[in-house]
């Protein structure tokens, strides 16, 4: 796998992380992938530096001195949108649900190996290319469920008129359940199609996104089928 762009540019990423080592692993992998890649160690200087880098993706340390990485996303996505991958140690849903609820993209839960960091960095960029790609394309049909409506064209969702603010991995995910209403998807099927992942090494990414729709747009509107997936309901 190549940390470049159709152009030949390497991709930009920020490691944020207040632990030097693991800062300084991430990094050498990243780099040895063909990122460029840029190192901060607090909230404050992760703020400075995308301002500074522009960078196209940040790996993002929930736990950091100065502010932590919720509020450094919340204020870097008040810029700009831009991926983030966050990073906790504690494993705790509420850390989860709150930075996938500030931008987050995907998380990950320490420990991890780099190589494990390093495929889900080359999963988002497929899935952001993806992205730009259909948005240069003809869009889909506007998805209408009962009282849910999905565009994908200017990527908006409503509920009962009620607009419903989505990450981009969690609108991926409910117009990718959307278009097949009813019929139950496994979580490998999910991170396939969805996250672009080639093992099932994430299902728990999964039921904290499928968590955090239900947060936002209702508890009836996924189903949850234990032991095999998701499906979602048509919401009256």
């Amino acid at each position: 796998m190549s940390g470049e762009r159709l152009g030949g540019e390497p991709r930009r990423v920020l490691v944020v992380d207040d632990e030097p080592t693991i800062a300084g692993s991430v990094a050498a992998r990243l780099r040895a992938e063909g990122f460029a890649v840029e190192v901060a160690h607090d909230g404050p200087t992760a703020v400075a530096a995308t301002a500074v880098h522009r960078p196209d993706l940040v790996v993002l340390d929930i736990m950091l001195p100065g502010f932590d990485g919720l509020e450094v996303c919340r204020r870097i996505q008040a810029d700009r949108p831009v991926a983030v991958l966050m990073l906790t140690a504690r494993d705790a849903e509420t850390d989860v649900l709150v930075g996938l609820g500030v931008g987050a993209d995907d998380y990950m839960t320490k420990p991890f190996s780099p190589r494990e960091l390093a495929a889900r960095v080359h999963a988002l960029f497929r899935r952001m290319d993806r992205i730009a790609e259909l948005a240069g394309a003809v869009a889909p049909p506007r998805i209408v469920l009962g009282e849910l409506e999905i565009d994908p064209a200017t990527r908006r969702v409503h509920r009962a008129g009620a607009p419903a603010h989505l990450t981009p991995t969690e609108f991926d995910l409910l117009v990718h359940l959307a278009a097949r209403p009813g019929t139950v998807h496994n979580r490998d099927a999910l991170l396939a199609h969805v996250w672009g992942w080639a093992d099932a090494t994430g299902t728990r990414t999964v039921d904290s996104h499928v968590k955090a729709l239900r947060r936002k747009l209702g508890s009836d509107l996924i189903r949850t089928v234990h032991g095999v997936g998701y499906a979602l309901e048509v919401p009256r």
